[in-house]
């Protein structure tokens, strides 16, 4: 791969470090990502590797490399994160060492971490403010908070921009540190007459690709006088304190002056807010501009701090200044003991100079304080060699007899040079010979144990212990999960079982409302041969959390149409409107529901049971109080952190169906529809006209044609020929067609909800429909009580024509 960058592989031969290999590899890498073929680059083959049981061993906490030695190469254990583990140091590095036994060897690796941009810039605060004076000249300057990037090199913080540019522009230093100071500088007067107050923003930028960037705004507020800024009198102070210097010590003194008189003469001290982790240690009085230590040092820590303060006037005008104290050692570190490698028996046969301890000793100290000095308790056939500076073996010095020694106790005991000296001691035991007799016994005969639903895969449930109490291969024990099925599931694919530690991990995210609990064995087996196991039962309990929201059953929430409770006017006080009905999946409490009104057009009027949901009138409806009525109702549940939903319920305040109508009007129309109202009714009488005249032209029509028939047949005495004639609305049963259909007049009358009292009727039977207070959108006229009418009566037609003109009429 591309990021795979073999950098070069050194061999020597120096105790038992017989080589050393380097590799160098990007930051943020994904687990399993290889960095190396570790076999091929030391030239070791992988049987060697499996025999010799290669390992890795690291003082650090974390593991990031791991090593496979079926395949012989290194891979990536754990995301590296290159600011977390070296912050700006650079070149950033992991060292560890390779282990193999039979016999025993070390080789040390380095894995150099190469920074990539994953960091934009960023500033410490969000915005600054400035109080500058109208009489500020050109040139006059303004120190601002710099940008923080964790990344380095050109991935690091490269540049700022600043806009708009109309009065001031942004000048950048250099300083001998490598960082850079950051000012805006007053090119144009400013007129606080004109403008009071102006708004800048600060951008910083990196150089990486993509480029990435982080903002901050200045913000200035134009007042008069103080034309002269503080200016410290030394740009750097340095001071030195030992490590262990108690709370209250003053460090230095800062001064700065101002040539202004009065208040805006006056200077404060405090320390720039880019130093906020230093605020915890060091502390500068505001009006001497005296450093103290209020907090504690560490050498090992922090060698040198450097403590950015920021003078400033009562007119805003500042000046910045640096303080460098160097933190000196002192012998407050005993020499740390870490076993690489033990042995916890060896054959009676075995040669003088086995190595039986690898150890790692190092003093965090520095000079004589961390020089160390190693030495065995007496009349013991060992003896203790250094293989380089930190690295120790405890070997054989003579014959080996189980009959007359069956273990030792060794005791290493290391000393530093500092004074007082210090050191630190470590106790290691060495058994010779054993069979394989016993089998793995698990501490508990059964286990059980519980996790939290929605959990992250990879999670460590618990861990399950066996002991073996044989020794060496023999009461090494492994764990094996043993083959099942939960619901037709395998169990590998819930959970996975380490096979060194016993720890139990959750293979895939759990969900309680699916699976409550399971149940599996883990087998424990010795490394003996032939091995030797026992089986344990291992109960998962899923705990249940708060991840669902409640949801609302009733009312039920549309978009299309409007549902409204109608309460009488006359309601008594507790008058139930409706009950908000609402399911929580969850279990336990985390399912009890509560409702309580969120909102309402009458707060005094309603009031919610918080634990039925019912809405109840709390006093007597009056005649002032409106028709509609919107509630907003909160159902929450008591899960930790709740969850909860909303529901609106729209309440008619009404004795009657047609008020309710016409209330709520406002509720399915838009505003265009009414406005256009008038013209569809003229439209519509437009319309009804000329079908009228047509109509009654063509009644006319056949009225004339047969009194014509008529004559033409008296006068001819019989003599025409027959035509036969139908009455009027006679259909033609006959099927053939060949008769017209008789005529149908349709005619829609409308009404509004409030016409329920008028006294026109009809006799003739027709047929009707009445529109819901939801009509659809496609209606011509809504909100409407329709009457259609089929006639066959010309007088009828006509009154009906007239009385649907007059109500046209009224309505406009």
């Amino acid at each position: 791969m591309a990021w795979q960058v073999l950098l070069f592989i050194s061999a020597m031969s120096l105790g038992l470090a017989l080589g050393q290999v380097s590799y160098s590899i990007p930051e943020e890498m994904p687990k399993g990502s290889v960095v190396g073929n570790i076999a091929q680059d030391l030239g070791l083959d992988l049987k060697r590797l499996k025999s010799g049981k290669a390992r890795i061993y690291t003082d650090q906490s974390t593991e990031y490399i791991e090593l496979n030695r079926d395949r012989g190469v290194l891979a990536i254990k754990e995301r590296i994160d290159r600011e977390a583990l070296c912050g700006q140091t650079t070149p950033c590095a992991l060292h560890f060492q390779v282990i193999l036994e039979k016999p025993m060897e070390l080789y040390r690796v380095t894995v150099e971490i190469t920074d990539i941009n994953d960091n934009p810039p960023s500033f410490t605060v969000d915005e600054m403010k400035f109080e500058i004076s109208e009489l500020a000249n050109a040139g006059a300057r303004f120190v601002l908070e710099t940008a923080v990037d964790n990344d380095v090199g050109i991935n690091g913080l490269q540049s700022y921009s600043l806009q708009p540019a109309e009065h001031f522009a942004l000048k950048t230093q250099n300083l001998a540190d490598g960082r850079k100071t950051v000012e805006i500088v007053l090119q144009k007067q400013l007129d606080r007459e004109q403008q009071e107050h102006m708004s800048l923003l600060l951008t910083a930028l990196d150089g990486g690709e993509p480029q990435m960037s982080g903002t901050m705004a200045i913000l200035i507020t134009i007042i008069d006088a103080n034309d002269n800024a503080p200016v410290c009198s030394q740009p750097i102070y340095k001071t030195s304190v030992k490590e262990n210097a108690p709370k209250s010590t003053l460090l230095t003194r800062v001064s700065a002056s101002d040539a202004d008189q009065g208040t805006n003469g006056i200077v404060t001290y405090a320390l720039s807010s880019t130093a906020k982790a230093l605020s915890e240690i060091f502390q500068i009085n505001s009006k001497d501009g005296a450093l103290t230590l209020i907090g504690q040092l560490d050498f090992e820590k922090n060698k040198e701090y450097e403590i950015p303060v920021q003078v400033k006037d009562q007119g805003g005008l500042s000046d910045t200044c640096k303080v460098i104290v160097d933190v000196t050692d002192v012998n407050d570190n005993s020499p740390m003991i870490s076993i690489i490698s033990e042995s916890n028996e060896i054959s009676e046969n075995s040669e003088i100079g086995t190595v039986v301890t690898m150890l790692n000793i190092k003093d965090a100290d520095t000079a004589e304080n961390g020089n160390v000095n190693c030495v065995l308790n007496e009349n013991i056939p060992f003896a203790i060699k250094a293989s380089s500076n930190v690295f120790y073996s405890i070997s054989t010095d003579d014959v080996l007899d189980r009959e007359q020694d069956s273990s030792y106790n060794i005791t290493v005991t290391c000393s530093d040079e500092g004074t007082p000296s210090l050191s630190s001691s470590v106790t290691l035991s060495l058994k010779i010979s054993d069979v394989n007799d016993n089998p793995p016994v698990f501490s508990s005969a059964k286990y059980y144990a519980s996790v939290l639903e929605n959990n992250a895969p990879g999670v460590s449930i618990f861990r399950i212990q066996a002991k073996d109490a044989d020794w060496n291969q023999n009461a090494r024990v492994s764990y094996i999960l043993e083959d099942s099925t939960v619901n037709g599931v395998r169990i590998s694919s819930y959970v996975s079982v380490s096979a060194d530690s016993g720890v139990i991990n959750a293979v895939s995210s759990f969900d309680f409302e699916q699976i409550k609990n399971f149940k599996f064995q883990v087998k424990a087996q010795d490394g003996g041969s032939p091995p030797l196991s026992s089986n344990v039962t291992v109960r998962i309990n899923i705990q249940d959390q708060n991840d669902n929201a409640p949801q609302v059953l009733y009312p039920v929430q549309t978009s299309s149409s409007v549902v409204a409770e109608m309460v009488p006017r006359s309601a008594d006080i507790g008058y139930l409107v409706t009950k908000v009905v609402a399911v929580d999946v969850d279990s336990g409490q985390n399912a009890w529901l509560s409702y309580k009104l969120q909102k309402a057009t009458d707060r005094a009027l309603f009031e919610v049971g918080a634990q039925n949901g019912e809405i109840r009138t709390i006093r007597q409806v009056t005649d002032k109080d409106a028709v509609k009525q919107k509630l907003t109702v909160v159902v929450e549940d008591n899960g930790q952190p709740s969850r909860s939903a909303t529901v609106n319920v729209n309440v008619a305040l009404a004795d009657s169906f047609p008020e309710v109508l016409s209330e709520f009007t406002d509720f399915t129309h838009d505003k265009e529809y009414n406005d256009n109202l008038t013209f569809y009714l003229v439209l519509a009488l437009a319309v009804v006209s000329f079908l009228f005249i047509v109509s009654l032209i063509a009644i006319l029509s056949v009225k004339c044609y047969r009194w014509k028939q008529e004559r033409m047949f008296y006068k001819s005495n019989g003599n025409l020929p027959v035509i036969p004639y139908y009455p009027p609305l006679y259909a033609d049963v006959g099927g053939t067609g060949t008769l017209p259909h008789p005529q149908v007049f349709n005619y829609d009358a409308y009404r509004t909800v409030d016409s329920r009292t008028s006294d026109v009727k009809y006799d003739r039977t027709c047929s009707r429909s009445i529109v819901s207070l939801d009509t659809p959108g496609t209606a011509t006229l809504p909100h409407f009580r329709t009457e259609k009418l089929i006639c066959d009566d010309s007088t009828e037609q006509v009154r009906l024509y007239l009385h649907t003109l007059s109500y046209i009429a009224s309505e406009m």
